[in-house]
């Protein structure tokens, strides 16, 4: 389980390095519960695929489409659960720069991803540059 899990979120990882759209929906459960921390317009707790995508697709119009997953470390194996360091970075039209760390911790259960849990090590730089 613990190795399929890894894989798992490896696949998506990589898909979403590579703005996979199509891989990432195969990966996400269509029920995938995601919280995504702070006070900003694309904080809260999203309770599907759909709003999953919907909150990405803010991600990108906010940051002018240059929004991408630098890279990833870490993956640790807990069970069905799988954390991992990630680095993001992005740029706004305006010249506001992302440059930030998150440790996600993605569940794992029949080979879709149906829970994730983003933590952030800079909420106050996510909160100014995710509001447009």
């Amino acid at each position: 389980m613990e190795n399929q899990s890894k894989q798992t979120v490896i696949e998506f990882l990589t898909s979403v390095k590579a703005v996979d759209l199509e891989k990432i929906g195969q990966l996400l459960s269509p029920e995938v519960n995601w919280s995504q921390p702070g006070s900003n317009e694309i904080s809260g707790l999203k309770r599907s695929q759909q709003e999953v995508f919907e909150m990405v697709g803010k991600m990108f119009e906010i940051s002018g489409n240059t929004l991408q997953l630098d890279d990833y470390h870490s993956i640790s194996l807990n069970g069905n659960r799988v954390a991992c360091l990630l680095h993001w970075m992005a740029e706004k039209p305006s010249g506001e720069k992302l440059d930030v760390y998150n440790i996600d911790i993605y569940a794992v259960e029949h080979g879709k991803i149906c829970n994730v849990e983003i933590f952030s090590a800079d909420q106050v730089q996510e909160d100014g540059f995710w509001t447009s």
